[in-house]
């Protein structure tokens, strides 16, 4: 899908974002204010719907710690979308334990279903899917994660298809 629609560039924080930024940094020390860098990162994310490196670079200025620092915290953590992402985010886990499991499967039957390749977003710009790194879920396997906060145990081509069904009828409602 091409990203046409989607900023190419942060613009700069609002006051709103800049206060929510403060109450983080305020939890910690006047000299250790760098450890709000994820909970900055995650308030630019739920902002924008991703992180762009014009937003780590505003971070970094925030924080007073160079752009590459944050950088490697954005890239480090896969929570954090470092390209535009559709409105439901799909993590397939598909280490060893799910893998064993169908994971693989899950992740194939997602992207089938929803014309897309692994890290492809829909043209309609409603899901994202992609493989992540293990959920720590192992037992539930296989195992996916919605918009980094909903986990889905025991994936079967049904149940993801009902998923998918669901979430776009819960987008058309919210439309």
């Amino acid at each position: 899908m091409s990203n046409a629609s989607f900023p190419a560039q942060t613009a700069p924080f609002s006051a709103a974002t800049l206060e929510r930024f403060a109450r983080e940094v305020a939890k910690y020390p006047a000299d250790q204010k760098q450890s709000a860098v994820m909970a900055c990162l995650s308030i630019a994310q739920q902002v924008n719907g991703w992180v762009s490196a014009e937003a780590e670079k505003q971070i970094a200025d925030y924080l007073g710690m160079p752009a590459i620092a944050v950088h490697e915290v954005t890239t480090f953590y896969n929570m954090y979308n470092q390209q535009p992402v559709g409105q439901f985010k799909l993590n397939v886990c598909t280490n060893l334990p799910c893998l064993l499991r169908n994971g693989q499967a899950a992740l194939e039957h997602l992207c089938q279903k929803l014309g897309v390749e692994d890290g492809g977003t829909t043209a309609d710009g409603l899901f994202t899917v992609q493989k992540c790194e293990c959920l720590g879920a192992c037992a539930d396997a296989p195992v996916m994660l919605v918009n980094d906060r909903q986990m889905i145990s025991y994936m079967s081509h049904d149940k993801l298809d009902q998923l998918v069904d669901t979430l776009k009828a819960h987008a058309k409602q919210g439309a």
